[in-house]
């Protein structure tokens, strides 16, 4: 398993093309903006090598025996699908953001169940290859970044359809050694962070868009593939020189718009190439993986928050007020109802017909439609405990100052035992947590990440069973239940 600076020394190795603000980015490893989130991924490494967290962090391959960062594992039973939330969980309190590699995790496991069930219905090969490649993953410790998202054009037509065919990314060309795609991936979470690609369709497709039923993987750096980078609120703080005023100054989270400019993928990297039919159950099940992951991240990075308005609450003399105790308290009651769904749709998966082990996708949508509204409760609940100065105190410039931070720390001290910079820092923390640069690892994220609320709506209909429960009453209230 790589160590974090071997995981950082590796980047460095790879030749993004990537434009920031209108300009090309030639180092984006030290690069400010950038900076933080690759902190953030380097944790999962660091804390790998930690024998406290090893049990959660690491796993044994069941394709090689040998110990491996759990973000590189299949699931291989129920056990690995808790410790995974569990790890999820930890990751999000020791970074209070999006620490990126969920994404490529939950692809590997999706993606691995639907080649082996291809194959046995098609008679390919899909699963050989995809094998292959994972075992190069484990063997290599690498960052996978899971591309489903299109940009999708106009929403109420299919792909084909689009008047704009590169809307979905699609196979050009078909040659004796393998394919060439076009097209473009959106919202690509710690692409630049990451060492391969792994494409999949995303949405459930008829025979008329065989074409962009295609799933690949390719080197994040390969010839073709660019990025531009994603902006995010209050991001050219971090150019200013300031710890205070960015709230969390050591990690955060980047999107980025991924371009495929008439790639060459060997076939040897192909998993699935017009097979429309399967291309449904490859998006069910990566969303369904996926909305898992976000009852384990988001509540770690909540126990962050929950944290910081009980420190603003201290700091600004309120702790004791018999309402700022119930905020806190039902706090804790919405995260964690987040977890205990991650934990439940963990503890009811099932096994694949590859062996790979899948949740319940019932309550892992139920877990993510939830996530689309308690942390938008939370952060609700976290600025009214910390009170208006969150958004309207000086910068840390002015408290610096040989003069006016003084005045500053005067007029906004509560307390001799308590520095007015910590109340300060803890302030920036809830405002970077609610509003500012960390809302692409909670906020905002928690709505539209994995899917916005009616795709978790539509799949809660499609596994709620209805007519089961129809017979339930039916039988109860005295009615005939056909045999």
């Amino acid at each position: 398993m790589k160590t974090g600076q071997e995981y950082e020394d590796s980047l460095r190795k790879l030749n993004f093309k990537v434009f920031l603000q209108g300009q090309r980015v030639e180092n984006p490893v030290d690069h400010p903006i950038i900076r933080p989130s690759m902190n953030a991924v380097k944790m999962t490494y660091e804390l790998a090598h930690d024998p406290q967290y090893e049990e959660l962090m690491t796993a044994k391959s069941h394709l090689s025996g040998e110990k491996i960062n759990r973000f590189t594992n299949l699931h291989q039973n129920t056990a690995d699908l808790i410790k995974k939330v569990k790890m999820q969980r930890l990751l999000g309190q020791k970074t209070a953001s999006c620490f990126q590699r969920c994404v490529g995790m939950d692809a590997i496991n999706a993606v691995d169940s639907v080649t082996f069930e291809m194959d046995q219905k098609l008679g390919t090969e899909y699963h050989r290859r995809f094998t292959h490649f994972v075992q190069m993953v484990q063997t290599e410790d690498l960052v996978i970044d899971g591309a489903m998202t299109d940009p999708k054009g106009d929403r109420s037509k299919p792909p084909h359809k689009q008047t704009d065919p590169d809307l979905y990314v699609r196979v050009v060309e078909k040659r004796h050694d393998g394919v060439v795609v076009r097209g473009a991936k959106v919202h690509q979470t710690g692409a630049l962070n990451s060492h391969w690609i792994l494409v999949m369709p995303t949405v459930s497709m008829s025979k008329e868009d065989a074409d962009y039923a295609i799933s690949f993987c390719a080197p994040a750096d390969a010839e073709g593939i660019y990025y531009i980078y994603g902006r995010q609120s209050c991001d050219t703080r971090k150019l200013e020189g300031s710890e205070i005023d960015v709230g969390n100054c050591q990690f955060g989270g980047h999107e980025a718009l991924m371009v495929f400019d008439n790639v060459f993928i060997p076939w040897q990297n192909v998993f699935m190439c017009g097979e429309y039919e399967f291309s449904g159950l490859l998006v069910e099940r990566f969303a369904g993986y996926h909305r898992q992951s976000y009852g384990g991240c988001k509540v770690g990075v909540g126990d962050v928050l929950i944290g910081a308005a009980a420190l603003a609450a201290d700091y600004n003399g309120a702790n004791k007020a018999s309402h700022v105790k119930d905020k806190l308290i039902e706090m804790i009651h919405l995260n964690e109802t987040l977890y205990s769904s991650g934990i439940a749709c963990s503890a009811e998966g099932t096994r694949t017909a590859s062996g790979t082990y899948i949740i319940d996708l019932l309550l892992a949508n139920v877990c993510k439609l939830n996530v689309t509204r308690f942390p938008y409760e939370l952060t609700r609940l976290a600025e009214d405990i910390a009170g208006g100065l969150m958004v309207t105190m000086p910068s840390e410039k002015d408290l610096r100052h040989p003069e006016i931070g003084k005045v500053v720390e005067k007029y906004f001290n509560t307390s001799s035992s308590i520095p007015t910079e910590w109340r300060l820092r803890i302030l920036r923390l809830i405002e970077n947590l609610t509003l500012g640069t960390a809302a692409v690892g909670y906020r905002t994220e928690s709505m539209h990440g994995a899917g916005s609320p009616q795709a978790q709506r539509v799949m809660i209909a499609r596994q709620g069973n209805f007519e089961h429960k129809k017979k339930l009453a039916k039988k109860i209230a005295g009615i005939p239940v056909p045999e």
